[in-house]
C-alpha cells in the first residue's frame, strides 16, 4: 500500500515538475519578447508602428509601419477560416457519422498524410501549381497573391479540424442519436441537431487549433503571397504577413530593423494570445 502511495505521489511530482516546465517556458517566451520589442516600439512610437502604413527597413530614410502586416495577417486567417472551417466541419460530419468503416479508414489515413505534409512542400505546390493557376484564371499580372495564401492556409488546416472534430463527434453517447430517431427525426436532423450541439466544445476547439496554425504559418505563405509589404487592397495583391515579416529580414538585420523584427513578433505573440484568450472565454461560458 505505501509503494502503492509512493509511487503515485512519485508520478503526481514528475507531471507536475513538466507542467511548471511548460508554463516556464511560455513566461520565458513572453519576457524575451517584451525585452527585446519594447526598445523598437519606444523609438519608433507606439502609433507610428502599429499604424504606419510604409515599411522600408532598409531606405536610407527607414520607415517602420506594420499595419499592412496585421491587415495581411487578419485578412489571410479570416479568408482561411471561412473557407477552411466549413469544408473541415463537413467532412467531419460526414467521416463520424455518415462514412462506412471502410471510407471512413481511408480518408483518415489520407487526413493524417495531409497533416504530415511539411509547410514548404505546401509553398512549393502552390508556387507552381496555384500561383500560375490564379494568373491564368483571373488574367492578373502576378498570381502570387493574398488569394493564393488564404487558398493554401485554408489547406493547411483542415487536418486540425477534420481530426479533432472527429474525435469529438464520435465521443457524443449513441443513446443522444437513439433518443433522437426515436422521436422521429431524421439521421439528417439528428446529426446537426442533436450530435453537433453535444460536441460543439471539441469543434470549437478544432477551430481554435485551425485558427493558431493559420496565423503562425511562415514559410508556404512567403512562397505564394509575393512577400511585398503591400497594403492587402485587394485579393490579388502582393503582400507579406506578420510571420514572414519576421522571417525573411532576420537573418541580415541589424540595430532598429532587427528590433522592430522582434515587436513585430510581440505584436504577433500578443495577438495570438488575445485571439486564444477570447475563444477560450467564450467556450467557457457556453459551458457554463
Amino acid at each position: 500500500m505505501k509503494k502503492n502511495q509512493m509511487l503515485e505521489k512519485i508520478i503526481h511530482g514528475i507531471f507536475l515538475l513538466l507542467g511548471l516546465i511548460t508554463v516556464g517556458c511560455v513566461l520565458l517566451i513572453t519576457v524575451y519578447l517584451v525585452i527585446s520589442g519594447i526598445p523598437a516600439i519606444r523609438e519608433i512610437g507606439l502609433i507610428k508602428f502599429l499604424f504606419g502604413k510604409e515599411w522600408a527597413s532598409t531606405a536610407a530614410e527607414p520607415a517602420y509601419g506594420i499595419l499592412p502586416f496585421i491587415l495581411t495577417s487578419i485578412y489571410g486567417t479570416a479568408g482561411a477560416i471561412a473557407i477552411g472551417v466549413p469544408i473541415g466541419f463537413m467532412t467531419a460530419v460526414y467521416l463520424s457519422k455518415m462514412a462506412s468503416p471502410k471510407v471512413k479508414e481511408i480518408m483518415q489515413s489520407a487526413v493524417s498524410l495531409l497533416a504530415g505534409i511539411p509547410s514548404v512542400v505546401y509553398g512549393l505546390v502552390g508556387m507552381l501549381v496555384l500561383v500560375p493557376g490564379i494568373r491564368k484564371v483571373f488574367h492578373v499580372p502576378d498570381g502570387a497573391s493574398l488569394l493564393a495564401a488564404i487558398i493554401v492556409l485554408a489547406i493547411m488546416i483542415l487536418p486540425s479540424i477534420i481530426k479533432m472534430s472527429v474525435t469529438a463527434l464520435d465521443a457524443v453517447p449513441k443513446e443522444y442519436e437513439d433518443a433522437s430517431l426515436a422521436l422521429g427525426a431524421t439521421p439528417i436532423e439528428t446529426y446537426f441537431k442533436v450530435s453537433v450541439p453535444a460536441a460543439k466544445s471539441g469543434i470549437a476547439a478544432a477551430v481554435v487549433l485551425g485558427v493558431g496554425r493559420a496565423i503562425g504559418e511562415a514559410m508556404a505563405v512567403m512562397m505564394v503571397a509575393g512577400n511585398v509589404p503591400n497594403m492587402p487592397d485587394s485579393l490579388f495583391q502582393s503582400v507579406r504577413f506578420l510571420t514572414t515579416a519576421v522571417s525573411s529580414e532576420m537573418s541580415y538585420s541589424s540595430g532598429l530593423q532587427r528590433q522592430a523584427l522582434f515587436s513585430i513578433a510581440l505584436v504577433l505573440f500578443l495577438f495570438i494570445m488575445l485571439i486564444n484568450a477570447t475563444l477560450n472565454f467564450f467556450l467557457k461560458r457556453e459551458k457554463e
